[in-house]
């Protein structure tokens, strides 16, 4: 429930950003990569929430799973864009930085999800009965 509220959340901020955008620089859009990011990461929290609308995707844990790397798209949105991507929203100064905590991060949701899949595999995953 949490996730659908942070979603909605993200939309209307995105939308408050936009309008703000329009009446200080007399445009809505402007393809900066914070801009972009922001789009980007409204997307995979809808493609999150609308995946449990596909049969194979409906499972508790990959429900959850997903919800870990749809975070990492908030914080590339905030860390990547303001300390590495060069732009109007930015801190960096075109210097080139090291990205590697992405990785790392990926690296440990998937080391999670491979630990924890076998525990829901065998308490919540339901087992379909023969019938006869």
């Amino acid at each position: 429930m949490l996730f659908f509220i942070k979603s909605e959340f993200l939309k209307i901020l995105c939308f408050l950003e936009i309008q703000w955008a329009n009446e200080s620089w007399g445009r809505y859009w402007g393809w900066d990569p914070k801009e972009t990011w922001a789009l980007i990461s409204i997307m995979i929290y809808a493609f999150v929430i609308h995946a449990r609308f596909v049969p194979a995707l409906r499972g508790k844990w990959f429900f959850n799973l997903m919800t870990m790397f749809a975070f990492i798209s908030i914080l590339f949105t905030y860390y990547g864009v303001n300390f590495h991507l060069v732009g109007l929203h930015s801190y960096a100064s075109g210097e080139a930085h090291s990205l590697n905590w992405i990785y790392y991060s990926m690296a440990t949701i998937a080391v999670i999800g491979a630990v924890t899949y076998p525990k829901y595999r065998k308490y919540y995953k339901t087992k379909k009965v023969k019938k006869k």
